[in-house]
C-alpha cells in the first residue's frame, strides 16, 4: 500500500473482485495514490468493505470526498462479480456517488498499453475461464477494442493470423494455460503473471469520469458473459 496525500482529487474508488485476486485502489484523476491486494480463497465478501476502509483511512480521504465509486463488471467469477457489484452500489446510493464500471479485461489490458504503444503491437487481454476456454478481447495500442468480449477455445491455429502480421502481447491469467500453443510464434509476448487489479483501471475510469460515463445505478448487472450454473451438493443432507 503506497501513501500520497498532495493530491486533492476527484477522488475515484475502484475494486475489482472477478478474479480471486481481490483489490481496491484509489485515484486522484488518473494517478493511483494507494492500493491494497489481497488473494484468499472465497473471501471478498469478508474482506472487500474492510480494505476499503483501510485505505482511505490510510490515505487520509474521507468517503464523502470521493468522487465516483467504479467496479470491474466483468467477466470473471460470478461470486466475486455480485460481492463487487453489491459493494460498490451500496456505496453509490449510500453516499450519493455515480457508479462506473470497467470490463475486466481493459483493466488487465490497460496495464500493458505503454508497452504495446512502445513495440506497436496488439494486446489480447485474457482471463480464464477452465479448461482450455478462457475470456478474451482485442486492443490497439492506443486502446481501442478492436474485438468483442468472447470466451475462447483455445486451439493450435488460434491467433494464427493476428500473429503472422503483428506483434502481440497476451496478458492475463488465462495466458499460462494457452503459453505452449501461443509460444510457437516469435510475434506472441506472453505475460501471464499480469492480473487483474483495480490499480490498472485509473487511465480508463478518468476518460469516463470526464465524459460523465456513468452507470444506471439501479439497473446496472455486472457481464457474466456466461450463464451462472449451480452444482448439486455433495452431501445429500446439504
Amino acid at each position: 500500500m503506497a501513501k500520497t496525500i498532495e493530491h486533492t482529487g476527484p477522488f475515484i474508488l475502484a475494486m475489482d473482485t472477478a478474479t480471486p485476486l481481490g483489490s481496491v485502489a484509489l485515484f486522484s484523476k488518473d494517478a493511483l495514490l494507494g492500493q491494497i491486494e489481497y488473494r484468499r480463497a472465497k473471501s471478498h465478501a469478508r474482506l472487500l468493505t474492510t480494505m476499503i476502509q483501510a485505505l482511505l483511512e490510510d490515505l487520509e480521504v474521507e468517503m464523502k470526498s470521493l468522487a465516483a465509486i467504479a467496479v470491474a463488471d466483468g467477466p470473471g467469477s460470478y461470486t466475486g462479480l455480485r460481492v463487487g457489484t453489491s459493494t460498490a452500489k451500496g456505496l453509490c446510493m449510500a453516499l450519493d456517488k455515480p457508479l462506473m464500471a470497467l470490463p475486466s479485461l481493459e483493466g488487465i489490458a490497460w496495464k500493458v498499453q505503454g508497452l504495446a504503444h512502445q513495440l506497436d503491437a496488439k494486446i489480447i487481454s485474457m482471463l480464464d475461464a477452465r479448461r482450455m476456454e478462457v475470456y478474451c478481447q482485442q486492443y490497439d495500442a492506443q486502446m481501442h477494442a478492436e474485438t468483442e468480449i468472447e470466451a475462447k477455445i483455445i486451439e493450435d491455429e488460434a491467433f494464427a493470423d493476428l500473429l503472422a502480421d503483428h506483434k502481440v502481447i497476451f496478458v492475463g491469467d488465462g495466458v499460462a494455460k494457452c503459453s505452449e500453443i501461443l509460444s510457437a510464434s516469435p510475434n506472441a509476448i506472453l505475460l501471464p503473471e499480469e492480473l487483474s487489479s483495480a490499480a490498472n483501471m485509473g487511465p480508463a475510469l478518468w476518460r469516463r469520469f470526464q465524459a460523465k460515463d456513468f452507470a444506471d445505478l439501479v439497473g446496472f448487472e455486472p457481464y457474466y458473459l456466461k450463464a451462472f450454473r449451480a452444482t448439486k451438493a455433495k452431501n445429500p443432507l446439504l
